[in-house]
């Protein structure tokens, strides 16, 4: 009897195995489709230390030495960041803190030309490393000493000291209880001036949905950024910190603070629209009995994103004071600490956007993130020009701009899949584009030739270009695969066998 109850036909052998042999099928079909590409990551990968060569000098700044307490020490001493004084005007906005100085001491190898893009035949070029990873997962290396690196940051550590230390709680209540009181300000502020547009007596400059987000950018977006995802992050954290500041470094490394660069793109319209109706502001302001107005509202995102690495900061200085021996939070803490850095940097630069002139035949909006701004020495080979400029890196292209007093005037732009860096030193670097006809498909000719003042500047250029182009050339690769996910696979697999078994 029993022998008949577990007894197996082939059509039930046969319906059970199928999920699983379509799954093995679908996954070799995937392997093979995407082997070439594979073999190109794995190949160049071998190649990333000659073409990270002049990156290490721009890694002084953030790598210490092994003792660990360096490591904070120097990030706190690099990286101090200005607090913004809390006033009516966005005047109040200073200059938002930039990454930390780095030496300007050429690497050995930086006398040597090295093309960083492309492989021509003949050539001996080093070609920069594939890396599989998406545009939103674009951001700097944070780079860690040997001790920072340990095993033991692996396993959890007991946090309770790091409590017991009075001052370290007392920031870590004044990180979570700023963060809500951020969240209450902003959604006052949407309260009492979002609905301006509405108002039957708003000048005409006001009134429209375009006219609110010239004056009010994208605050919604970040109110609904730290209002749903950042204040509820800190609460269910608030006693687990290692989780707290991986959690929080998460978003930054998916670019979701992206939502401050396109405010601070916005700052000069809205800045001008509020100063042209400065008196009726001051009414809405004394009618609604607003002590600080629309001005403060509007400066305190800047504000918010500056005091995060200032409290961190405060955070691991009190940490090495009282002695506290848990690395994993420390190696968390100082992670963040710096994504939060770069992002003020990136910040500050995207103020200069908007101040493009005569870009009407290029559509910023289309061009994916904005990464950096660099000031260079410009010399153009087919003008022979030479002058002062500031490189825009984005998603899709490179936009090349002449600073003529305060304003920038547009040049040229390029897109990634057409263009080759050449390094000539430490500080100069040679941008050459490729034919697009199938003629001069294998020539590159010259175009620009950029000169930064320090060599640090090139070596924080060189590391966002590079990685920009790393997922351009991965996308171009992927593109027309055929790819499916593995959760949609085991879907299907489990739905044919439900199906040929119960129909």
């Amino acid at each position: 009897m029993l022998y008949g109850l577990i007894q197996l036909t082939w059509f039930d052998a046969t319906t059970a195995a199928l999920p699983f042999i379509t799954v093995a099928l679908l996954q070799l079909l995937n392997a093979l489709l995407t082997d070439q590409t594979t073999r190109r990551v794995k190949s160049a990968h071998e190649l990333t230390t000659a073409v990270n060569l002049l990156a290490e000098d721009g890694t002084a700044a953030t790598t210490t030495p092994a003792n660990g307490k360096a490591t904070a020490a120097n990030g706190a001493e690099n990286g101090k960041l200005q607090k913004q004084k809390s006033e009516h005007s966005d005047d109040s906005i200073t200059n938002i803190p930039s990454a930390p100085v780095c030496s300007s001491s050429p690497p050995s190898s930086a006398r040597n030309s090295i093309n960083l893009l492309h492989n021509n035949n003949g050539n001996n070029h080093v070609i920069i490393p594939h890396t599989p990873c998406l545009p939103d997962l674009l951001s700097d290396e944070y780079h860690e000493d040997e001790d920072t690196l340990s095993l033991e940051n692996l396993f959890p550590c007991d946090q309770s000291e790091i409590y017991a230390s009075k001052k370290i709680s007392f920031i870590i209540d004044e990180v979570i209880q700023t963060e809500a009181n951020y969240v209450n300000n902003l959604r006052k502020g949407i309260k009492n001036y979002g609905e301006l547009h509405a108002r039957s007596d708003a000048p005409e400059s006001f009134k429209g949905a375009e006219n609110r987000k010239r004056l009010l950018g994208n605050v919604e977006e970040i109110l609904a950024l730290h209002e749903t995802q950042i204040l509820p992050l800190m609460l269910r954290n608030q006693r687990d910190l290692k989780s707290l500041f991986d959690e929080f470094a998460a978003y930054f490394d998916k670019n979701e603070f992206y939502c401050y660069v396109i405010f601070m793109m916005n700052k000069k319209t809205s800045m001008q629209l509020r100063q042209e109706q400065r008196p009726w502001l001051q009414n809405v302001q004394n009618e609604i009995s607003d002590k600080l107005g629309i001005d403060s509202f509007l400066v305190q995102p800047i504000q918010r994103l500056t005091r995060y690495p200032l409290l961190l900061q405060q955070f691991i200085s009190e940490f090495y004071k009282s002695g506290i021996s848990c690395k994993p939070v420390l190696a968390s803490v100082c992670k963040l600490e710096t994504r939060m850095r770069r992002l003020l940097e990136v910040v500050n630069q995207a103020e200069d956007v908007p101040a493009i002139d005569e870009i009407a035949e290029l559509n910023l909006a289309s061009q994916g993130y904005f990464r950096r701004a660099t000031e260079f020495e410009a010399y153009h080979h087919r003008s022979r020009k030479k002058y002062a400029a500031k490189v825009f890196l984005f998603d899709r292209c490179l936009i090349c701009t002449e600073v003529r007093k305060r304003r920038l005037a547009y040049r040229h732009h390029y897109e990634w899949s057409t263009l080759e860096l050449q390094l000539n030193g430490s500080k100069s670097v040679t941008v050459l584009q490729r034919g697009r006809t199938a003629s001069a498909k294998g020539s590159a000719k010259e175009e620009y030739e950029f000169t930064a003042s320090e060599a640090c500047a090139m070596t924080q250029w060189l590391r966002c270009a590079r990685k920009i182009i790393e997922i351009d050339r991965v996308e171009a690769a992927m593109r027309g695969k055929f790819v499916l996910p593995m959760d949609f696979v085991l879907s299907v697999g489990a739905a044919i066998w439900l199906l040929w078994n119960y129909s």
